[in-house]
């Protein structure tokens, strides 16, 4: 398909823009509660979960701009698979009984992004 082959670069930048905005909007609803989200609107929040909203705030507008990106999304993805088998794992094997199917493609798609770079649309393409 050469249409997709002439444009690989910028596919591949917006789909890095959407994962990371979809990533920070995560980040957003644990820490600043908007969205808000039931679950995590009921008083404080483990440290853990501050952690791991700060990674999604921090490293999705990173990601999302194109700053850093690899390095942010290596963190990214590395968050992911340790969300992953903390979180679902323990609740079944199969990723579509244990909720860990999002977490699975967030972690590859990170790793994807930290392997093939930004694409266009970059704050700093290299």
């Amino acid at each position: 398909m050469d249409f997709l082959d002439r444009h690989g670069s910028q596919i591949l930048g917006l789909t890095r823009i959407i994962v990371g905005l979809l990533f920070l909007e995560h980040g957003l609803a644990k820490l600043a509660h908007f969205p808000p989200v039931p679950m995590f609107a009921n008083g404080p929040l483990p440290p853990m979960i501050l952690a791991s909203g700060a990674i999604e705030l921090i490293g999705g507008a990173l990601v999302a701009a194109g700053f850093f990106s690899r390095i942010a999304a290596f963190v990214c993805s590395g968050m992911m698979a340790v969300a992953y088998f903390m979180v679902h794992f323990p609740g079944g094997f199969f990723p579509i009984l244990n909720g860990g199917e999002l977490a699975i493609v967030y972690c590859f798609v990170f790793l994807y992004f930290a392997a093939a770079g930004p694409g266009a649309f970059a704050i700093n393409n290299k």
